[in-house]
């Protein structure tokens, strides 16, 4: 019954709100969807890029390439792996799901995360979202990295812990700062939460975020799961800037 219930749900749905692109507001095929102007307008991260960090080259330097941030400062994870380049096309559509309330967007979002992660998916036993503050969260009342992982997990069949990490400490936003600076603010911000300690050990674990710059948060935490015992970290992001 409820088979049969849902597509006529649909259906009226958009007979009483008409499928509008997300982004620009133009006529759609399905609710929750991009035009194929704004589609055409993202630029999703493909090869040649870094191996372990997923910044992109313009010119192909060979398989296995490095850039020159994780050459001279290896990160603790083993890799991480983008969707999206974060731009002028890209950002507007992050915003939505990050600050919008618009969470049905994650879904979507998290299609393209598999599509970008196997590499990083392929083995692991958990996933676990970068976590909010507890004050930020109950502002903001959902963590968009969280949705994320639920529908990559939802898909994929491994388990999440949405609070496999505690975020101890109420950092400043690190759109703010400087390189240094992310990573002095974040700095033994995220321990284990002590309930979860043993099912970390010996786990690979991926690290799910909604967007990647300087890497500085996803490092402290992949510090804290390897001091907590975890065999690996990769890290699997819904975007990613074009600059380590």
């Amino acid at each position: 019954m409820l088979t049969i219930l849902r597509p006529r749900a649909r259906q009226l749905l958009d007979t009483l709100l008409p499928p509008r692109c997300v982004l620009c507001g133009e006529g759609v095929d399905t609710q929750g969807s991009l035009c194929g102007t704004c589609w055409g307008r993202l630029h999703f991260i493909s090869e040649p890029f870094c191996a372990t960090c997923s910044l992109p080259f313009e010119f192909d330097p060979g398989k296995g390439a490095l850039c020159g941030a994780c050459l001279e400062h290896p990160p603790s994870y083993a890799a991480a792996r983008a969707a999206l380049s974060y731009d002028e096309a890209s950002r507007p559509l992050v915003a939505r799901l990050k600050y919008y309330d618009q969470t049905y967007l994650a879904r979507g979002m998290a299609a393209w995360l598999l599509r970008a992660g196997r590499e990083v998916l392929e083995g692991a036993d958990l996933l676990a979202p970068v976590p909010l503050h507890y004050y930020r969260l109950i502002r903001r009342t959902y963590n968009q990295s969280g949705l994320l992982a639920r529908w990559v997990g939802d898909a994929s069949g491994i388990p999440v812990i949405p609070d496999l990490l505690t975020r101890k400490k109420h950092t400043a936003p690190q759109a703010s700062l400087s390189r240094d600076k992310r990573r002095k603010n974040v700095r033994g911000a995220f321990t284990i939460t002590p309930r979860h300690k043993e099912r970390v050990t010996g786990k690979h674990v991926v690290l799910v975020d909604d967007v990647m710059t300087t890497g500085a948060t996803v490092e402290a935490c992949s510090k804290a799961l390897l001091k907590a015992g975890a065999a690996s970290v990769h890290v699997l992001a819904l975007a990613r800037t074009a600059n380590s």
